[in-house]
Formats: structure tokens, C-alpha cells, sequence
């Protein structure tokens, strides 16, 4: 059983290169149509495993303040729940995180808010 996972770990981790070429040798020395071996083969490969995996989490980063500082300011405070200081810190110390660690749907909220604002944001 080991061995067959580590032939899948092999299959898993082959470049867009590699695959060509077995595509080649299972046409030629076995017969097997490469269009079938492609794409049995491409879906991990073109997918990227765990890399390809969709983002949940996301960092809401100040990366400027824009023209209206002080309605940034103020709405940096609302949405952090920090003192009028420390808002403005986080807005004079752009480029700056927001939000950690945020879902997808908060994190378009608050950028969409900032930017209404007039600051600069970008998700990471």
C-alpha cells in the first residue's frame, strides 16, 4: 500500500512537461491514447493540490488614507473598535493592517467601506 501512495505522490507532483512525455511513452510503447492519460493526469497537476486550494482567510491592509484622512480616521475606529489614537496611528503608519485573519464577505465589506472612505486597501 505504501508504495502505491508513493507512486501517487510521483503522479501528484509531475510538471506539465513530465506528463507530456508519459503521455508520449504510455501512446507509443503501450498503446494508451494520450488524451485519456492527459487528462486523468492533468486534473492534480493543472489543480496544484493543496496550493490551488481557495482562501478563506484574508488581511484587510491600509496602504494609503487617500485625500479624506480624517473620514478614514473615523471609520478605521468604528470598524476596529480602537480609540480615535490608535485609528489615527494605524492611518499615519499606512501601509498598515486593518483586520487579521477576516472571511471573505467581511473582508470585500471593509475594503468596500475604506474605499467609500476614500483610503487605498488591499486583501492579502
Amino acid at each position: 500500500m505504501a508504495d502505491l501512495k508513493d507512486f501517487a505522490e510521483q503522479l501528484v507532483n509531475l510538471t506539465v512537461k513530465e506528463v507530456n512525455e508519459l503521455a508520449t511513452i504510455l501512446k507509443e510503447e503501450y498503446g494508451i491514447e494520450p488524451a485519456a492519460a492527459a487528462v486523468a493526469m492533468a486534473g492534480p497537476v493543472a489543480g496544484g493540490g493543496e496550493a490551488a486550494e481557495e482562501q478563506t482567510e484574508f488581511n484587510v491592509m491600509l496602504k494609503s488614507a487617500g485625500s479624506s484622512k480624517l473620514a478614514v480616521v473615523k471609520l478605521v475606529k468604528e470598524l476596529t473598535g480602537l480609540g480615535l489614537k490608535e485609528a489615527k496611528g494605524l492611518v499615519d503608519d499606512a501601509p498598515s493592517l486593518i483586520k487579521e485573519g477576516v472571511s471573505k464577505d467581511e473582508a470585500e465589506a471593509l475594503k468596500t467601506q475604506l474605499e467609500e472612505a476614500g483610503a487605498e486597501v488591499e486583501l492579502k
